[in-house]
């Protein structure tokens, strides 16, 4: 990390280790999260300080979410123009609440399933914090606790 200090994001040399630093880290935080799924009933489980304030603007942007979308998500809805754009907005009332909101993780397509390369899709943290608040509120998440 010591050379991050000459780093000139419009001339990067070589990506290569920082994206292994992201994926070490989205890696990371996915295992994380599997743990605590694994060990707290997911409906009690707090991931920020601010889960009210998501779920919330989370139903009030993304009114479509039933639990049928959230539990199945479709990548290219979630990465279309309209997609993106909507999220866009969502981030933007948690750009300066919550940390690392925009640091790259993994979430699992089908909720049914565990983390597998096939049912992953690379988000922002606060999309995952969003999905995964709905996923637990819904109990779509128990079957891990329960298992």
């Amino acid at each position: 990390m010591s050379g991050l200090a000459n780093f000139d994001p419009e001339n990067p040399d070589n990506l290569e280790d920082i994206e292994k630093q992201f994926a070490v880290k989205a890696v990371q935080q996915m295992s994380t999260y599997w743990s605590l799924l694994s060990a707290v009933p997911p409906a009690k489980l707090k991931l920020t300080k601010y889960d009210d304030e998501i779920l919330e603007e989370f139903y009030k942007t993304f009114p479509e979410y039933d639990e049928k979308k959230v539990a199945f998500l479709d990548e290219d809805e979630l990465k279309s123009k309209e997609g993106k754009e909507k999220w866009r907005e969502f981030i933007k009332n948690f750009e300066e609440k919550v940390e690392d909101y925009n640091f790259g993780t993994l979430v699992r397509k089908d909720v049914t399933k565990d983390y597998s390369e096939e049912n992953t899709i690379f988000v922002v943290r606060i999309q995952f914090y969003a999905i995964e608040l709905v996923r637990n509120k819904l109990g779509l998440n128990d079957w891990v606790y329960k298992k």
